[in-house]
């Protein structure tokens, strides 16, 4: 048995350092590169009853409506009462959130993001955040990806808060990730 519990720990190591060393994943840049965006990320909103999981709030998403613009990715844990992102609720909120991010130069960074509740964010056609349930204000696995080119990237996320506060940042450099600054969003 001692035997057993041993080749477990060893093969689980290895799992997870193969994970670590795993090549980044390569982003497509926007093709044709966008040109007169406007500052932000565009966002549509949808407020039900409920929403516990990712599949409730893509479902939930078709029902979705325009809301004000994000002004990018930093949108800090909020005090209780404080609405979610630029939506009209505090709790219960989906968000399909869509336009571009910017890199100004090419090289190997790493992404992760801070969320609460649940999000599944792409960029450049990659997932590159993704926590699928309820949790405070806390790190995404952080995600290292080849930007080959310097310039604008598709950014895709679903986001949803379910109850109490809600936080969305995102972080991104070569080596260790920073806040992303807002100027580094554009939408049409």
């Amino acid at each position: 048995m001692k035997m057993l519990k041993t080749a477990a720990l060893a093969a689980a190591a290895i799992l997870v350092a193969g994970a670590a060393f795993a090549a980044p994943v390569k982003l497509k840049p926007a093709n044709p590169q966008p040109s007169g965006l406007k500052s932000g990320l565009s966002v549509k909103y949808t407020y039900p009853l409920d929403v516990k999981n990712l599949s409730q709030a893509k479902r939930y998403l078709k029902e979705a409506k325009a809301g004000p613009a994000l002004k990018g990715l930093d949108y800090r844990d909020t005090a209780p009462g404080e609405k979610a992102l630029t939506s009209k609720q505090v709790e219960h909120v989906v968000a399909g959130i869509t336009g571009y991010v910017k890199f100004d130069s090419p090289g190997t960074y790493t992404i992760d993001f801070l969320t609460n509740d649940g999000l599944d964010a792409r960029i450049g056609g990659q997932e590159v955040g993704y926590f699928d349930g309820r949790q405070t204000c806390q790190e995404t696995r952080a995600v290292q990806v080849e930007v080959p080119q310097a310039g604008w990237y598709p950014v895709d996320i679903l986001y949803f808060q379910r109850v109490g506060t809600s936080c969305l940042l995102m972080r991104a450099g070569k080596g260790a990730p920073d806040w992303m600054p807002d100027s580094a969003f554009g939408y049409k």
